[in-house]
């Protein structure tokens, strides 16, 4: 068996304006990507559906909550929840891409299986990305006919359990698969992977904005004030957004902060050096490394941008987000 070939299946809620933002990811609806650099557009061509939506996911979701006549529905419960489902970046070497589609098939015959047929809307394959993957959105309606994430996925032992399952389901036709370490083991809630790909890009960001900050030519000065000015009102409000997600998984990511610090003693540079980073730390991704870096960089690039420039432009995002608001 090939080492480091995981099954892996992840799940992140979603509810409210959260739900419009992932359907525009999955579905692809949207012009640009600028908080998923990973996305080439040239191939999204080669993207495909194992199940097709047939209308908006929050349109859909409220449909089926009215054909089960789900009860205490609030406005605040979860509509959907998605499914990342993929698998470590070797399983995928060599394979067409019809063996491609069986494989993501194969997984969404186990979530038909466990939830029903009717909850799944859309299950989509990202072709256009690093490693193949797919998003499966569902709604949460248990068997009773009762609207609940909370029951569906319940806690660790639970979604241990639903690793377990979908391990034995997957390796009864790809026995080359391992089973990925589940948090319980780990301690840790799975961080989704948008959430390293904004931290890349907006490292990205800040590294420029210091740039242009350093920068004391009189002849530059013109130009680089008017592109600061233009990335601080894009970066300010984005790292807001940002730090308010990373927060749901703060405990994860002290624990990687604290991963990148052993390791960090061994260079005196930010960036990690990789074989060595998968040396010690075992079972997991080569790149995940990176992402450590990443977050720990960004966090001592916000260190650096002085307070005051910060308050200034966080208040002319409020003000503009207050002047929209009127005019609406």
């Amino acid at each position: 068996m090939d080492k480091g070939q995981f099954a892996i299946l992840r799940f992140a809620k979603y509810k409210g304006l959260e739900i419009s933002n992932i359907e525009a990811h999955n579905e692809r609806t949207k012009e640009k990507y600028a908080s998923n650099p990973d996305v080439d557009t040239n191939r999204s061509k080669n993207n495909f559906h194992i199940i097709q939506p047939t209308d908006k996911y929050r349109a859909m979701s409220e449909a089926l909550i009215k054909q089960y006549d789900c009860p205490r529905v609030r406005s605040d419960s979860v509509r959907i929840v998605e499914t990342l489902i993929t698998a470590s970046p070797e399983f995928f070497k060599g394979k067409k891409k019809s063996e491609i589609r069986g494989f993501f098939e194969h997984a969404v015959d186990f979530l038909k299986q466990e939830l029903g047929e009717d909850r799944l809307i859309s299950a989509v394959v990202h072709m256009d990305e690093k490693t193949p993957h797919m998003h499966v959105s569902f709604v949460p309606i248990t068997q009773d006919g009762r609207l609940s994430a909370k029951l569906i996925l319940g806690n660790r032992k639970t979604l241990t359990a639903w690793q377990d399952r979908y391990w034995k389901h997957m390796v009864s036709k790809y026995p080359e698969l391992e089973r990925g370490e589940s948090a319980s083991k780990t301690g840790r809630e799975h961080i989704p992977p948008r959430i390293f790909k904004q931290a890349a890009n907006l490292n990205k960001q800040a590294k420029r904005i210091h740039e242009l900050l350093a920068d004391t030519n009189p002849f530059r000065a013109r130009k680089n004030a008017a592109e600061l000015d233009k990335l601080l009102r894009s970066f300010i409000p984005d790292y807001g957004r940002f730090s308010t997600k990373a927060r749901l998984y703060e405990q994860t990511i002290k624990d990687l902060q604290a991963d990148k610090s052993r390791l960090e003693g061994e260079k005196e540079e930010l960036q990690v050096d990789l074989k060595a980073a998968n040396d010690k730390v075992k079972s997991r991704k080569l790149d995940e490394a990176q992402l450590k870096a990443d977050l720990y960089n960004l966090q001592r690039q916000m260190e650096k941008i002085p307070p005051e420039l910060i308050a200034m432009y966080t208040g002319k995002s409020a003000n503009r987000e207050r002047g929209l608001a009127n005019e609406m």
